[in-house]
């Protein structure tokens, strides 16, 4: 028995913790199921302890195995974190991820810009809402939509958020939309990332609780598809107004009503705080402030 355990079983045994599933693990590593529980047995074998117990479609980590990952992940996320910023050192790309409605809304019409100001840089742009894991992810910047808590992560705030209603112009003189108790006449288009209909009708109307609960609405997951809706005459969108640079430019929306409900999150560009930010990742977390400055 060599001195190393299988350096290529621990890579797989950390993935099948990190999600309590071998299928899982599978589609992160790009490999079939049974190549998981494979390099699972040899690192068993070579330990001589089980660290799974296997049941029909379902695997669980044996105490053994919590233990005996809680030792090495740390080491782990260390050798993966070297290395990328040996590999990535000279490297002029940048990572960044953002919210799919901002990279859609701001960035797009942006983006266009920085690569014309800083031609030396290559732009790697995913869109995604979900925590990234700067350890064991690809990234360097990622811009979230939050209270601006940092924990361990250097956040600087892009813009501070507030919710303002938007429609079409013809929405608004078809339904005589001129104040907020005017909006029990309209369709409320709900969407995930500003879900404060109730909270801003509460503030800026006299409509009693049963009269707003009574307004019709349509319930979005993703921003853009409200604000299309909104577009397309079928009700009042709130949202921000990052989102509708463009459709409030051309005139496709337009906000039948001056109320403006102040929100306590905002967009931040957030990377871990103890980083050393390459020269490229430098140049556009202060490009991306910049923008938001003007």
């Amino acid at each position: 028995m060599t001195s190393l355990p299988p350096l290529k079983a621990l890579h797989y045994f950390d993935a099948a913790m990190r999600s309590c599933s071998f299928s899982l693990a599978a589609h992160e590593l790009n490999v079939t199921p049974g190549a998981v529980g494979q390099q699972v047995r040899k690192l068993e074998e070579w330990l001589g302890v089980s660290l799974f117990t296997r049941q029909i479609r379902q695997v669980q980590p044996t105490p053994e195995g919590l233990a005996y990952w809680s030792r090495i992940q740390p080491a782990l996320a260390q050798i993966i974190g070297a290395s990328r910023v040996l590999r990535a050192g000279r490297s002029a790309g940048v990572w960044v991820t953002m919210p799919p409605s901002l990279a859609a809304k701001w960035f797009a019409r942006r983006m266009s810009g920085f690569v014309a100001t800083h031609p030396e840089v290559a732009l790697h742009l995913s869109s995604s809402s979900a925590l990234v894991d700067f350890d064991n992810e690809a990234v360097d910047l990622a811009i979230r939509y939050f209270d601006g808590t940092p924990g361990p992560l250097d956040a600087q705030l892009l813009y501070t958020d507030d919710a303002r209603v938007y429609c079409s112009p013809g929405y608004a003189q078809r339904l005589a939309l001129h104040r907020a108790d005017d909006v029990c006449r309209a369709t409320l288009l709900h969407n995930n990332r500003h879900p404060h209909w109730n909270t801003w009708l509460t503030r800026f109307s006299n409509l009693p609780p049963e009269a707003i609960a009574g307004i019709g609405a349509i319930h979005f997951d993703q921003s853009l598809m409200s604000i299309e809706a909104a577009k397309r005459e079928q009700g009042l969108v709130l949202t921000s107004a990052l989102l509708t640079e463009d459709e409030v430019a051309n005139g496709s929306l337009i906000e039948p009503f001056a109320e403006r409900l102040p929100l306590n999150k905002g967009y931040y560009v957030v990377h871990p705080r103890t980083a050393t930010l390459r020269p490229a990742v430098a140049v556009l977390k202060q490009w991306l402030i910049n923008e938001a400055t003007r």
